[in-house]
């Protein structure tokens, strides 16, 4: 059972092939939009979303260190919308890799879920990140388990 799963997690073939359940292929894509989006919000929002969405007091910081903050976040979107780079081709071009996809989101989200638990960040409000993070990992974990086919190929 661990070898199938590692197969499929890395296949030795690399290909356009998606053996999974159809659910898990279908969601991938919403997954992948709202990587995107939230990408371009970090990137491209004067607070980066940092107070206008993660309820950081940044009107209480320092100018310089309001900035730090939001160049911060336009780092982080950086690297989000890379990783929805790999997203996106993996649904154009490689399905194969959608098992693997899934495991990247869950350690994504449960390493965002426990930097927070041991460095928290001073919020006005619960961000929908901080709720997101909790639902997101035991979910994608499920659609990974769904992508990998019950049979050996």
């Amino acid at each position: 059972m661990l070898a199938n799963f590692i197969r499929h997690i890395f296949p030795k073939t690399i290909d356009n092939n998606y053996r999974g359940n159809a659910i898990s292929l279908i969601l991938f894509i919403p997954i992948t939009v709202v990587t995107v989006a939230r990408s371009l919000i970090h990137i491209y929002a004067e607070d980066g979303g940092a107070q206008s969405i993660a309820t950081i007091p940044l009107d209480s910081y320092s100018s310089g260190a309001a900035q730090a903050v939001i160049t911060l976040m336009a780092l982080w979107g950086l690297s989000q919308i890379l990783l929805a780079v790999i997203y996106l081709t993996t649904i154009l071009r490689y399905k194969s890799l959608i098992p693997l996809m899934y495991l990247l989101i869950v350690i994504e989200y449960l390493g965002r879920h426990f930097i927070i638990i041991f460095n928290p960040i001073e919020t006005l409000g619960t961000a929908p990140g901080a709720t997101v993070n909790l639902i997101m990992a035991p979910i994608a974990l499920i659609l990974m388990l769904l992508a990998i086919p019950k049979k050996a190929s």
